[in-house]
């Protein structure tokens, strides 16, 4: 059996199809979420107790909150200055939860997807002690 390499034009229809799948809010929504972790997103997220309705915990500002996070627990880190960041490490329990509002309205593009190149991210600052 021979098998073929797909030509540009199967992988131009193939991509198209998955990307009509997105709506305007998906992209909208994906591309805020990047900015957020680029620290462009004024939040508020706080943290309270389900059972008492008592605010425990209140973090503002650039602040970005954790993707990979272990089970029942939650990062937020924060920028502070140009090269300063905050990070907490927060325990969520059966009546700990916590909500985030995104403080000010934001410009994103529903029509294109944003990607964000970092080279530094890429050839990391090494530090030889």
């Amino acid at each position: 059996m021979k098998i073929t390499r797909p030509t540009t034009a199967t992988l131009f229809i193939a991509c198209a199809g998955l990307l009509s799948a997105c709506t305007d809010a998906d992209i909208a929504s994906r591309n805020l979420s990047k900015s957020a972790d680029m620290f462009q997103i004024n939040r508020r997220i706080v943290f309270y107790n389900g059972i008492t309705g008592d605010y425990i915990l209140s973090v503002e500002g650039l602040c970005s909150i954790g993707n990979n996070d272990k089970d029942r627990e939650v990062t937020i880190t924060c920028k502070t200055g140009p090269d300063a960041y905050k990070k907490h490490f927060l325990g969520l329990s059966d009546n700990v939860t916590y909500f985030a509002e995104q403080i000010d309205s934001a410009a994103v593009n529903t029509y294109h997807y944003k990607v964000i190149f970092k080279p530094s991210a890429i050839i990391p600052d090494v530090d030889l002690k």
